[in-house]
């Protein structure tokens, strides 16, 4: 049997109507701080009215899933806005009842809406390429997480607002403010001068920890993936 769900959350943005428009509905805006920046519109039900409201819709799967993925802009006053998103519809037939959906993604969705804040407010119309790579299955482990953070030279918990740099051996140090965390999660989310970098524990999900990084000058994306998950699957061997 489906279950429907609705998801919805309301932030203040630093920026410009036209400006959040750009990140939510273009695919270079998107490439900047979306889950899934290179995801394709095609078989997708879109509705736009610029710069006011942009929703996506998603077929019917086998399983009866269907997703829908709303943006709702409004100006606050001559410096912000205040985006409205509502992530909807019915999980599949054979959705687990023990798995609470809404909870899970309602947490990343938090996070997700914050890294485009973080996008609008530092990096806003600087194209990025969004870096990628999973760890082995050995590391889909609530233990495999002190592992990275020794690696990373991180020592006691990370906190907002905190100076942190990070040394993955092999890798560019990386140097910033850590602009993100989850109470009760093993997360990093880390601002420099050129990206958001994000380290994510997924054990919850039996998915292995990964990474996710927006960086906003040139790179060799390809070549940046192959080395990070060349340093994740060395660091689990």
């Amino acid at each position: 049997m489906s279950k429907e769900f609705e998801i919805r959350k309301e932030v203040v943005l630093e920026g410009t109507p036209e400006q959040v428009w750009h990140a939510v509905a273009t695919p270079e805006g998107q490439a900047a701080w979306s889950p899934d920046p290179y995801g394709s519109l095609e078989g997708m039900h879109v509705e736009r009215q610029e710069p006011r409201r942009f929703a996506v819709r998603t077929p019917e799967a086998e399983n009866g899933a269907v997703h829908v993925f709303e943006y709702l802009i409004e100006a606050r006053d001559s410096s912000t806005t205040v985006l409205t998103f509502v992530h909807s519809g019915y999980l599949g037939h054979d959705w687990d009842a023990e798995f609470d959906y809404g909870e899970l993604t309602g947490h990343g969705w938090d996070m997700y809406l914050h890294t485009l804040s973080q996008y609008i407010k530092h990096f806003a119309g600087r194209p990025a390429a969004f870096v990628v790579a999973e760890g082995p299955a050995v590391s889909a482990t609530p233990e495999a997480w002190k592992t990275l953070e020794n690696a990373l030279g991180v020592e006691g918990p990370v906190e907002v607002g905190q100076h942190l740099r990070l040394t993955p051996e092999g890798l560019p140090v990386l140097d910033g403010v850590v602009d993100y965390a989850q109470p009760g999660a093993d997360f990093i989310g880390l601002r420099t001068d050129d990206g958001l970098y994000r380290f994510h524990e997924r054990s919850v999900m039996g998915l292995p920890i990964a990474v996710g990084h927006y960086i906003y000058r040139d790179i060799d994306r390809e070549g940046t993936e192959k080395a990070w998950k060349e340093w994740l699957d060395g660091l689990f061997a």
